[in-house]
């Protein structure tokens, strides 16, 4: 089995908690880091840009991607001009639509053709692969976010769209195609067999790394240990009666 060290993908770290985006910028395997309003919300962020401009004071060499949140794409467009004059290592998140369905795709062509390094993200057809592939070709480094784990809690199998999104990007030398919001530790190694080229991970799943290869023997005793103890932790107790037959 791969060791951490061994993997192609590049793991990116995803979350909007200061601490651990700290914590997991120690660590030298973490290449890049993403965020987004819903996880900077769940982390109790009330300024945007202040938020923003003290991560890259700490993390000012590795890609970090901030999204716009507009749902008017020409303000949408100025606010990705202002995000990505924050830092050289500034991705600027474009959703593939507003929430009418309009599709961003111009948009993404205007941004990356003037040298805006954009991370369009929430896709999940192949259809918005192959048009955000043709709005990128020939403009800025750029990243695709194929949201794998959404795909999967449908019951569909997400392999194939990556499969299928990578050989849509083969024209496309400069975007990079992310692995999106996966599920479980195994997502890792699955997006590096098929040659993924970055997969963006939380926290939490992330400190499950330290199991990686571990002795399923082991783990089965430990795992029996753990029912044990905490049964006997929470003071369980069967009254056991003998029925009496006469």
């Amino acid at each position: 089995m791969k060791s951490i060290s061994d993997l192609q993908v590049k793991i990116f770290a995803d979350g909007a908690d200061k601490d651990g985006m700290l914590e997991m910028y120690r660590k030298p395997f973490i290449k890049g880091f993403t965020t987004n309003p819903t996880l900077m919300r769940k982390a109790g962020i009330s300024n945007y840009m202040e938020f923003a401009k003290d991560i890259l004071r700490s993390i000012p060499d590795r890609p970090i991607s901030f999204e716009v949140f507009s749902d008017d794409f020409s303000e949408m467009e100025a606010q990705a001009e202002v995000i990505s004059n924050w830092g050289k290592n500034v991705y600027v998140k474009i959703p593939v639509s507003n929430t009418l369905g309009q599709p961003s795709y111009d948009l993404v062509h205007r941004l990356s053709h003037r040298g805006v390094q954009v991370n369009v993200t929430a896709m999940m057809t192949m259809d918005q692969v192959k048009q955000v592939a043709a709005a990128l070709k020939g403009g800025a480094p750029s990243c695709v976010s194929v949201f794998a784990g959404r795909i999967a809690d449908t019951g569909r199998d997400p392999i194939p769209f990556m499969v299928e999104s990578l050989n849509l990007l083969k024209d496309v030398p400069l975007a990079e195609l992310i692995w999106a919001s996966p599920r479980e530790l195994l997502n890792i190694f699955q997006a590096d067999d098929i040659g993924c080229h970055i997969i963006t991970v939380t926290n939490d799943i992330l400190k499950k790394l330290d199991g990686t290869g571990k002795d399923l023997a082991q783990f089965s005793l430990e795992t029996v240990k753990m029912f044990r103890n905490d049964a006997l932790a929470a003071g369980f107790k069967i009254e056991m009666t003998r029925e009496v037959t006469t």
